[in-house]
């Protein structure tokens, strides 16, 4: 099958982590036999070869002015809130060009299909292109494209008409099917298909402990809580920050690794400082993908701390979730998005409420005093990985809804 996709994120350079996920699906599908070619706007970090791992990549670029060269990647939206003025002025230019780089490739090579990620903003290119090269639709939501269509009339008739015309809709939580069939997507050709995580990479590693606490000096009788994503506010790190004073009346030496990039980092590092705890929290920013693995490895327990934000925003299905259980860390998760569908309470890991500090200081102290209990979650939690959540798997359920589409 002959795929080309559409997206306005992609990881800039090998073992980057803007939106892997695109990359992680792209390259399962070449691992099945499917040639792929990934369309995505330029950015002024991106390090890649025309072809990566099988995967065919085609930057378009589209800024009259460097300013302006703020579309996708995380960027267009302010802590995932608001739109920045800069991505309004770019977004007509970045569609235009998006268009024409379907229209070039379209008649270069024979495509059985387009795959717009994200229904808003690549929906409308990926949809005039199909249609005038005749070709079938699919549309995957990822969160917070579906909150922009619910933000305003225009935006949710927008994307009710491109689901009205694609062939399959797919979503990587069942919060988000339910979401877009409110906006208007037809059940029959709308689908669940979540993420897959990369247990190879994600994985148990013994050295990983000594390792980070080396690099982050801290002591060996030290447990590390570890939480990563971007810092913004439907990840909850606020809500983490307040459950800490707690940890620490238990666990005093226990330290918090705040791990990712993002508009709100400086306003947790006020937080933290506030609430006294500055000297136990760390930032080491963003990380490459293999520290992040080590990471992640070494942690004693793995928060994935996610609200639905005031502005309404909420995840799909965090990664970072994922990469947690590929690890067999014992997880606390909030109770939202797409976090239950894959993790049982008691089973793979525990849930509490959102925006709960006192949960999630509790059950964090609950997997810390009693780590036989911690290790068989986190032996579950990679258990159902292997079995369930492989990209692989993805890749075989996206190939389901192509050919749902195409027939």
């Amino acid at each position: 099958m002959h795929i080309l996709m559409l997206t306005s994120s992609y990881p800039k350079y090998v073992g980057e982590t803007t939106a892997p996920f695109i990359e992680s699906i792209a390259v399962a599908l070449v691992r099945r036999r499917h040639t792929v070619h990934v369309v995505a706007p330029y950015h002024p970090d991106v390090r890649r070869a025309p072809v990566e791992y099988g995967v065919r990549l085609h930057f378009y670029r589209y800024a009259p002015h460097r300013a302006l060269n703020v579309y996708g990647y995380a960027e267009s939206l302010r802590a995932d809130v608001g739109l920045r003025r800069a991505a309004l002025a770019a977004a007509p230019f970045a569609l235009a060009a998006s268009l024409r780089t379907l229209w070039r490739l379209t008649r270069r090579h024979q495509f059985d299909l387009i795959h717009a990620h994200w229904v808003l903003p690549n929906g409308a290119p990926a949809l005039i292109a199909a249609r005038l090269r005749r070709l079938p639709l699919v549309v995957s939501l990822h969160g917070s494209d579906v909150y922009l269509a619910s933000r305003g009339w225009p935006l949710a008739l927008g994307a009710a008409a491109i689901f009205r015309s694609a062939g399959a809709v797919t979503a990587c939580s069942c919060d988000l099917y339910q979401r877009a069939l409110r906006l208007g997507a037809p059940p029959s050709r709308t689908t669940v298909i979540p993420y897959g995580v990369d247990a190879h990479a994600f994985r148990p590693d013994p050295r990983a402990s000594v390792q980070v606490r080396a690099e982050l000096n801290l002591p060996s009788e030290a447990p590390i809580i570890l939480a990563m994503g971007r810092m913004v506010y439907k990840k909850g790190f606020t809500y983490l920050l307040d459950a800490l004073p707690h940890i620490r009346a238990a666990h005093p030496c226990a330290t918090l690794v705040l791990a990712g990039y993002g508009d709100l980092r400086d306003e947790l590092k006020e937080r933290a400082r506030r609430l006294g705890v500055a000297d136990a929290v760390i930032f080491p920013g963003q990380l490459p993908r293999d520290r992040a693995a080590r990471y992640v490895a070494a942690a004693d327990v793995y928060v994935v701390p996610s609200v639905r934000d005031d502005a309404g925003n909420v995840d799909g299905l965090p990664n970072t979730l994922l990469e947690g259980m590929g690890a067999a860390r014992p997880v606390v998760a909030t109770r939202t998005a797409g976090i239950p569908d894959v993790l049982t309470d008691g089973v793979h890991g525990l849930l509490v409420p959102e925006r709960d500090p006192a949960a999630l200081a509790d059950a964090i102290v609950h997997l810390l005093n009693n780590r036989d209990r911690a290790a068989r979650l986190g032996e579950a939690a990679r258990r159902r990985v292997l079995e369930e959540l492989s990209w692989d798997v993805t890749a075989a359920r996206f190939e389901e809804a192509y050919h749902r589409a195409m027939t």
